[in-house]
């Protein structure tokens, strides 16, 4: 009786815990930024996972931006001249990504930008359901991590 308990206990806890989505497809859908800022859709096409940028909290330059005040915020900082002009919203950030296993997604890229500049990446599928995501540059012990989450529903609405 005793030993039925304890794994009703258990059943109950596992019961309890939020849903994990694990497998390659955990990391698709909406997720938003570390700082809350954007907005980045994650889809699959074959065997290849990406991400752009679908809504962003402060989608226009400020008043005070006297190069583009009030105007959709685009890629200025882009070392290509010729994306310089592309919006930020639509803008691919996450790029190339192969499911390893294990809720890991390695072979990556991930563009930042506020820099212009672009990072190997790999991420990762947590327990608690957020993403790990990982920048570099070289080997991943050189980089920085943010952690995203999923959008609270009703939260903000992707622009499209």
């Amino acid at each position: 009786m005793r030993n039925l308990t304890r794994c009703l206990c258990c059943l109950a806890l596992f019961a309890a815990m939020p849903a994990f989505a694990d497998g390659p497809d955990g990391v698709l859908g909406m997720w938003l930024t570390a700082d809350g800022k954007a907005q980045v859709e994650i889809v699959k096409q074959e065997d290849v996972y990406s991400g752009s940028i679908v809504w962003l909290k402060e989608p226009l330059y400020p008043a005070d931006d006297t190069s583009m005040p009030g105007k959709p915020k685009v890629d200025r900082k882009n070392p290509d001249q010729a994306l310089q002009g592309r919006p930020i919203i639509g803008l691919p950030l996450i790029q190339g990504f192969k499911y390893a296993g294990d809720n890991d997604w390695t072979d990556g890229t991930i563009y930042d930008p506020d820099s212009g500049k672009l990072y190997s990446c790999k991420i990762t599928l947590m327990m608690d359901g957020s993403l790990r995501v990982r920048g570099y540059i070289g080997i991943s012990l050189f980089g920085r991590t943010e952690i995203w989450t999923r959008p609270a529903s009703g939260s903000a609405t992707p622009q499209q």
